[in-house]
């Protein structure tokens, strides 16, 4: 039987994709993950670690990282389909990226800290809290 060019083109691709892994696949960011990025500025893929060495996995469940699982503050997975940051602020990517940086700004009563973050460190992490 005689294949159609298109057919084994296509063929071919997908060889070449799933020797490579099928990093193609891997590599393209959901639709979520582009809004965020775009609303907020900052890239989720930068977050993970960042929520791990400020200390966020350890009073927050984060779906996306490992071991955090702390039961301290609120869960953070959903965050972009709430009304609310924290009970007090609509929820914004300003916002969200104001209170992280100084939540006692917001909140003088929080019990969340001061998180030390640098502004484009907020970016990202509300890039990928909002990306999920």
């Amino acid at each position: 039987m005689r294949w159609p060019r298109s057919v084994l083109a296509l063929g071919v691709l997908a060889a070449l994709a799933a020797a490579a892994g099928g990093w193609w696949w891997q590599q393209q960011p959901s639709e979520a993950e582009l809004v965020a990025r775009a609303i907020t500025g900052g890239d989720p893929a930068r977050a993970p670690a960042l929520l791990r060495h400020y200390g966020c996995a350890g009073c927050h469940s984060i779906p996306g990282v490992p071991g955090a699982d702390g039961q301290v503050g609120p869960p953070l997975g959903g965050i972009g389909a709430r009304v609310y940051i924290a009970g007090v602020l609509p929820n914004s990517a300003g916002n969200l990226i104001a209170w992280l940086l100084d939540p006692r700004a917001v909140s003088p009563r929080t019990a969340m800290p001061a998180t030390g973050l640098a502004e484009a460190e907020a970016r990202d992490i509300a890039a990928f809290l909002y990306s999920r």
